[in-house]
């Protein structure tokens, strides 16, 4: 049995355009769109956009970080998923900032809130065991959504913190917490770490835990496994989170997500 999986930080809906000459002042505040020869810079909801691009990639686990929390349910809906979200930083004023962040996305940045997301299509199995993990309150409120899967898949979707010793001792937390909530069953531990692929701390987990599978030496998002046979991994060219716009390019998100497809028993 093939599961295939996606991770991607969504940059809380926003673009994020090659040349960064294009965030200038009039886009941010006024909302007005810049270009240059090949791309754009737009300041605006991005839900059409990026559930387009969700829903016409091919997964059948998505695990979503920096996900506005008003888009987890409609997401889940026009991809034909089931959704479990665990709400991260900066949540405090909602709905509020989701109202202000629908009209003006630059402006109010990452205080839109966010959360960390896990969409499981039916070929995925119906989600049989959901959990949440408090990793860290301060600086910046870090947790680890949970789901177990019909198919008997466990999944753990993380966002780490950009410091590194408060990320590594945070995947720790992650990995031991998962590891025993999934049982001994094939586990995959996913998202964006911050922690580049050729930290030792990786080489250390595999090697107390058999959770291993970095991306690349130098990527920061991870699909990590256990207990299953990886068929492919792959990481998606920037050109592949481009769509269309005015006859030039509109680049989604600072992340491009990772491709994992793994082989069960059963």
């Amino acid at each position: 049995m093939e599961i295939s999986l996606l991770t991607w930080n969504l940059f809380h809906g926003r673009d994020a355009p090659p040349d960064r000459s294009l965030l200038t002042a009039g886009s941010r505040l006024l909302g007005r769109t810049e270009r240059n020869a090949t791309h754009v810079q737009v300041n605006r909801d991005l839900y059409p956009e990026f559930a387009a691009l969700l829903r016409g990639a091919s997964w059948d686990v998505a695990l979503l970080q920096e996900c506005p929390p008003r888009w987890t349910a409609p997401l889940a809906r026009d991809c034909g998923a089931e959704a479990h979200r665990v709400l991260t930083s900066r949540n405090w004023f909602a709905p509020l900032t989701g109202w202000i962040a629908a009209r003006n996305p630059d402006l109010i940045a990452s205080w839109d809130g966010g959360c960390n997301a896990i969409l499981a299509r039916r070929a995925a199995g119906s989600v049989r065991a959901r959990g949440s993990l408090l990793l860290r309150r301060w600086p910046e409120r870090r947790a680890m959504a949970f789901t177990t899967l019909g198919c008997g898949l466990s999944v753990a979707c993380l966002h780490l913190s950009q410091v590194e010793t408060l990320a590594r001792a945070e995947l720790e937390a992650a990995a031991r917490t998962a590891q025993r909530w999934s049982e001994g069953g094939p586990l995959v531990l996913g998202g964006d770490f911050n922690l580049r692929g050729r930290d030792d701390a990786f080489a250390q987990l595999a090697d107390r835990t058999g959770i291993e599978g970095v991306t690349g030496p130098n990527e920061i998002d991870h699909l990590l496994t256990r207990g299953a046979r990886v068929v492919r991994r792959r990481r998606w060219s920037p050109s592949e989170r481009e769509l269309s716009e005015d006859g030039l390019a509109l680049r989604l998100s600072d992340h491009s997500p990772v491709e994992l497809t793994i082989e069960m028993d059963g």
